[in-house]
């Protein structure tokens, strides 16, 4: 990758030029265009779609991990009050998996369409400063030693080209931008002919996130909260194309064999049918060209974790554009992208994959491991809470250097300071050092005084007696950190000078 040091490009800039291009105005694309534009670069994001949030979705849920990357932009509370909260889920008709266990402020899994992140991230951007180019398709792009320019098609079918310093591709399974730069998207259809249905129901299920396979019917029920439920089912029996129309009585049908009744379903808003892909590109990056979301990674919807992997990509991979286009670090920074993320992305593929690999057991030896799986984490409570940190993303460590403290790359958790909520002090895309004396008395004081005077480092101190001192990244991760006795003065600065350069 090229070495050497990318500042953002200059304030007065015509439209067609910018320091990052996102494609896709989806979460994922959302998020990072807001991220990048708080940092104060010029981000245009690029929509193949008009300029109209539908209120169709496939998405449903945010989980912990992700409620706390909103938390740290001033987002969540307003999503937690539009939201339906659910503290457990009840699988097969066996394991209760139990949210109200997670180490977070958020101890649940917050069931709300897709539509309403979108409409919190969509104006955070647009305040931001994000110019938006909706009705306009990427067509090709080419990459130099120093910019990328991006052929797109406008409204009206004109071509026209867009120059940045740095592309992201979050334009959804179908990528245009991954095509462009030739990554195969390696994979398989793991389950054809999946029903999506809101509907209202006559009697409410007893648990609020339900979910249960009976012979050849699968079947899962969320709220939205307006009235209306969301409905996943699959017949094993019936393989059809997509395009094949969905009736309501054909999903009530299947909900009725798989769950043993359809509580009373009716208007249908929307119904769909869909088949689910297992897919990974095999690189996230390709020159000043990276991808984030399903342009990246597509998996089943089985624990509802496929927007929540993307909002997480955006997270880490904004505040490293942001620190290599403000001059403060070396682009090699943006290498770790991949590194940190393609693990993850890895990791909920073969998660998701689980869960519905059990849900399509027809065998007697496959159901017979899947009750006796289930069985085992309800008994078993370190398996368990593995697998409870894998779907919220509270679980997910980033690699760390050898000899490093055993809280770098962990996440952290909002720890109560002196001065608030760690999540509170993260706020800005700032890094946050903490330490057992109040910040005056800091011994890292002196470098992080002109670090916080840019306001891209807060100092705060521990609320409680806790001794060892931790430098928190802007995504939530630990940098850096030191117990007590080694992190005098000159480990501090050497700690901040390699996390936040120049």
């Amino acid at each position: 990758m090229n070495s050497t040091t990318t500042r953002s490009l200059p304030d007065s800039l015509p439209d067609s030029l910018s320091d990052v291009i996102v494609v896709g105005a989806g979460p994922t694309g959302l998020l990072l265009a807001g991220d990048l534009a708080a940092a104060g670069l010029r981000v245009t994001l690029v929509e193949k779609r008009p300029h109209k949030i539908s209120n169709l979705s496939r998405a449903f849920a945010v989980h912990a991990r992700s409620l706390e990357q909103l938390d740290a932009r001033g987002l969540a509370d307003e999503l937690e009050a539009k939201g339906r909260p659910a503290d457990r889920a009840r699988l097969f008709g066996q394991l209760t998996i139990r949210f109200d266990a997670l180490p977070s402020r958020f101890r649940h899994v917050l069931v709300i369409p897709q539509y309403e992140v979108e409409k919190v991230l969509e104006r955070r951007a647009a305040e931001a400063g994000v110019r938006f180019r909706y009705e306009t398709e990427v067509t090709g792009l080419r990459q130099s030693a120093d910019t990328v320019t991006v052929d797109v098609k406008g409204p009206a079918g004109e071509p026209e080209t867009l120059t940045a310093a740095y592309v992201v591709g979050a334009d959804g399974h179908r990528s245009a931008v991954r095509d462009a730069v030739g990554l195969p998207f390696p994979g398989k259809s793991v389950i054809r002919s999946v029903l999506l249905a809101d509907v209202r129901l006559d009697e409410a299920p007893e648990d609020l996130l339900t979910a249960h396979a009976v012979g050849d019917a699968f079947a899962f029920i969320a709220p939205f909260g307006d009235g209306y439920h969301r409905i996943v089912a699959w017949d094993r029996r019936r393989d059809v194309p997509d395009s094949e129309p969905v009736g309501l009585d054909e999903v009530r049908e299947v909900v009725r064999r798989a769950l043993g009744r359809d509580y009373g379903m009716r208007d249908a808003r929307w119904m769909s049918r869909f088949h689910s892909d297992e897919r990974q590109a095999p690189s996230y990056r390709v020159g000043r060209v990276f991808l984030a979301g399903d342009a990246a990674h597509v998996h089943s919807p089985a624990g509802g974790q496929g927007m929540n992997t993307g909002l997480q990509d955006a997270a880490n991979l904004g505040w490293k554009l942001a620190a290599v286009l403000g001059g403060h670090a070396d682009p090699s920074l943006l290498d770790t992208y991949e590194a940190e993320r393609h693990p993850v992305g890895r990791s909920v593929l073969r998660s998701s994959g689980g869960i519905v690999r059990m849900a399509m057991a027809k065998y007697p030896w496959t159901l017979a491991f899947r009750a006796a799986l289930t069985a085992f984490l309800g008994r078993v409570g370190p398996a368990r809470a593995r697998v409870l940190g894998q779907i919220s993303g509270i679980g997910y460590k980033y690699a760390a250097p050898r000899g490093a403290h055993r809280f770098v790359g962990l996440r952290a958790p909002d720890v109560a300071l002196k001065g608030g909520r760690l999540y509170e002090a993260l706020r800005g895309g700032r890094f946050v050092l903490i330490t057992p004396q109040s910040p005056r008395q800091s011994p890292g004081s002196d470098p992080a005084k002109e670090l916080a005077a840019e306001d891209r480092l807060a100092v705060e101190s521990w609320a409680s007696d806790r001794r060892t001192t931790v430098l928190v990244r802007p995504d939530g991760y630990v940098a850096w950190a030191a117990d007590e006795g080694a992190a005098d003065a000159r480990a501090v600065k050497t700690a901040l000078a390699a996390a936040l350069g120049r």
